[in-house]
């Protein structure tokens, strides 16, 4: 099993919008905006910039309380796997890169996991939206042993799960590396 970053070309990877002012965020977000299912996400960037941050508070606090020791304060965003659905809805102005990472290259304490993205697993924990079949997945932060088990038990949420996530929202499982020092290799 592998893990793949995607991430603009002229910014670089390993980055977090969550690790730097929110000043200096909005503007990149503004920057990022448009009517894309990618894009649109930041039409509030300080509402979207402070939902992830208390997206990303819960995640790690999860991850915590599995007894892991998460060392970074803000993850660098992976999905287990490639992601068809975001390399299809990639705004076209952006050139996109990749980089895939090996699971086995990362230890227990640098790697949580949310079906699907954070926000969206978060989201649907309080409230499904009518015509989602509830998985019993979201909510839920995983380690990498469990995703490992589940992964083999039910294949990948892209091809083989019937959820019926709304093509609006992305139905990969999200990866959470809380040690940057680990990536730096990959650069």
């Amino acid at each position: 099993m592998y893990i793949t970053h995607y991430y603009i070309k002229n910014a670089g990877p390993f980055r977090s919008l969550s690790a730097i002012e929110e000043e200096r965020a909005e503007k990149i977000m503004e920057s990022l905006y448009d009517e894309t299912i990618f894009g649109s996400r930041f039409k509030e960037p300080l509402a979207y910039i402070r939902n992830r941050k208390n997206t990303e508070r819960w995640v790690r606090a999860e991850f915590r309380k599995k007894g892991c020791n998460p060392i970074d304060e803000y993850p660098i965003y992976f999905v287990l796997g490639k992601s068809p659905w975001l390399e299809k809805n990639k705004p076209p102005k952006i050139e996109g890169m990749e980089i895939s990472i090996p699971l086995a290259h990362l230890a227990r304490d640098d790697v949580s996991f949310t079906y699907p993205d954070s926000m969206i697993s978060l989201w649907f924990s309080k409230d499904i939206p009518k015509g989602i079949n509830d998985t019993g997945l979201f909510g839920k932060v995983f380690t990498k042993e469990e995703i490992e088990e589940l992964v083999n038990e039910r294949g990948n949420p892209e091809e083989t799960w019937n959820t019926n996530i709304p093509e609006n929202l992305a139905p990969y499982i999200e990866a959470q590396v809380w040690n940057r020092e680990k990536l730096l290799q990959y650069i």
